[in-house]
């Protein structure tokens, strides 16, 4: 499929650098997204049901580390992880880094990447459907989140993340942001 070409890949070059950097600010970082995520849609991990239980291990397989996500709707908890390092887990999904946010932003069809080999995933699939289905119903928005962590001033920092995620994205091809959508009249 033409999709593989159309990814872009992280540089190998900042690969490499990532290797040797610390992984405590990003687990601190991910774990304050995915609380703040679980408070501002409740339904996102609760619709797990059973299946939050389950231990997601997110692998961009273009980064030198992984995310251990743990769904629990009162407790979720989401962490890096050096890649021998990660520990058990019950379904992993793995691809590069610009497939799985542009899963989350709606850019890629999970299915389409999964089909051409772009995207892997292992262990309970039931699982990985069950909260590709919720991410989906609750059109994540990454650098909107990022503004919410800045609580009361989020409305300061929502015009620059946006701006942000718009130049980063436009130079990367990667998508840091939910594609606006048209609007009904």
């Amino acid at each position: 499929m033409e999709n593989a070409r159309l990814i872009p890949r992280f540089p190998a070059a900042g690969a490499a650098a990532l290797r040797f950097a610390p992984l405590t600010p990003l687990s601190m970082a991910g774990a304050r997204l995915v609380k703040n995520l679980g408070l501002r849609h409740p339904s996102l991990f609760a619709r797990l049901g059973d299946l939050a239980e389950k231990t997601f291990l997110i692998d961009p397989t273009d980064l030198p580390f992984v995310f251990r996500l743990e769904p629990q709707p009162d407790a979720p908890r989401l962490e890096a992880f050096r890649r021998d390092d990660a520990g058990r887990w019950d379904a992993r999904i793995a691809g590069p880094l610009a497939a799985l946010l542009g899963m989350v932003h709606g850019v890629y069809d999970g299915d389409a990447l999964f089909f051409s080999r772009d995207m892997l995933i292992e262990g309970d699939t039931e699982a990985v459907l069950a909260l590709r289905n919720a991410i989906d119903n609750e059109e994540i928005d990454l650098a909107a989140e990022a503004a919410a962590l800045f609580g009361p001033l989020e409305f300061l920092a929502s015009g620059p993340a946006r701006r942000l995620a718009a130049l980063i994205g436009g130079l990367s091809g990667v998508a840091l942001t939910r594609a606006e959508r048209e609007r009904p009249a």
